[in-house]
């Protein structure tokens, strides 16, 4: 279930949710009818350990969508149903979405590592349950919202991984292509700017204090493994008060500088919610850029 907590710690105030026009609060997502996954999937033994399945109708093989959810990388504030609403949208375009969710920082055994191992291994469960569900793994997209667009991007990054890291391991799921929602995916960045939405403490939680290892964003922020040799696709509220635009196109300066393929998409009269919030301009945009990377 949705987290009230998210409501209470990134709502806007009144004040800017009068500008012209008016721009989406949680409730006015949350608090609609929520539809339901076709199946759900355990690859862990804690009850985050999950993964839900949406499937089109017909026999497939469907092109498949990798979704990975934000909420501050903590679970009481966000868990995988916050993208219930997109994945359903996609679902009934024929696109076939793996949800996944994840330990948080706020709960036993999440932060460094736990937090990347379950992202890491939610993302593997689909390859292993790809046939079953008919999903076809050949071109998978991740796509990520907030704190998810940085784990969508990381999981992207893992073969770049230090080969002396914990998370590192031989053969990743292959992503062919990310598109990341208002996403955080500079971690060093997001730690230095206590105008982001999550605050600064969080980055300490998920990476571990300095001094816990010899450099604790080395196998953690997207930026020390670029390039990630995968197409990416930033898609960004123009009025989003909750995550900087800066922190979008600071990245994509990097990546491209870096050699990678990365192209950062402002879509005006959109905030944060908009970005997860079927209707929108926003989503019609990311659709597009689905389509596209699955070539469809």
């Amino acid at each position: 279930m949705f987290r009230l907590a998210l409501i209470t710690l990134l709502a806007l105030t009144p004040a800017v949710m009068t500008a012209d026009p008016p721009l989406l609060t949680w409730p006015d997502l949350v608090g609609r009818p929520q539809p339901k996954a076709d199946a759900t999937i355990a690859y862990g033994g804690d009850e985050m350990q999950k993964a839900d399945v949406w499937l089109p109708a017909g026999t497939g093989p469907f092109p498949t969508v990798l979704m990975v959810h934000g909420g501050c990388w903590t679970t009481s504030i966000a868990d995988r149903s916050l993208m219930n609403w997109i994945a359903d949208d996609l679902r009934k375009e024929g696109i076939a979405v793996w949800n996944i969710d994840y330990r948080g920082v706020d709960r036993p055994g999440g932060g460094y590592p736990g937090t990347f191992l379950d992202a890491a291994m939610a993302a593997d469960a689909l390859a292993a349950n790809a046939a079953r569900f008919h999903l076809d793994i050949r071109h998978v997209v991740a796509v990520g919202h907030s704190a998810g667009g940085h784990l969508a991007l990381w999981l992207a990054a893992r073969p770049k991984l230090p080969k002396g890291s914990p998370l590192a391991i031989a053969n990743p799921l292959p992503i062919a292509h990310v598109i990341s929602l208002g996403g955080l995916p500079d971690l060093e960045a997001t730690a230095a700017s206590p105008d982001n939405g999550c605050g600064t403490e969080v980055v300490a939680r998920l990476v571990g204090a300095p001094g816990t290892r010899l450099d604790i964003y080395a196998d953690t922020s997207v930026p020390r493994l670029l390039p990630i040799g995968v197409p990416q696709d930033l898609v960004n509220g123009r009025e989003d008060r909750v995550i900087p635009i800066r922190l979008g196109t600071g990245y994509e300066e990097q990546a491209r500088k870096a050699g990678d393929k990365a192209i950062l998409h402002v879509v005006p009269a959109t905030g944060h919610v908009e970005l997860v919030a079927p209707e929108t301009a926003a989503w019609a945009e990311t659709k597009g850029l689905i389509r596209a990377a699955l070539k469809q």
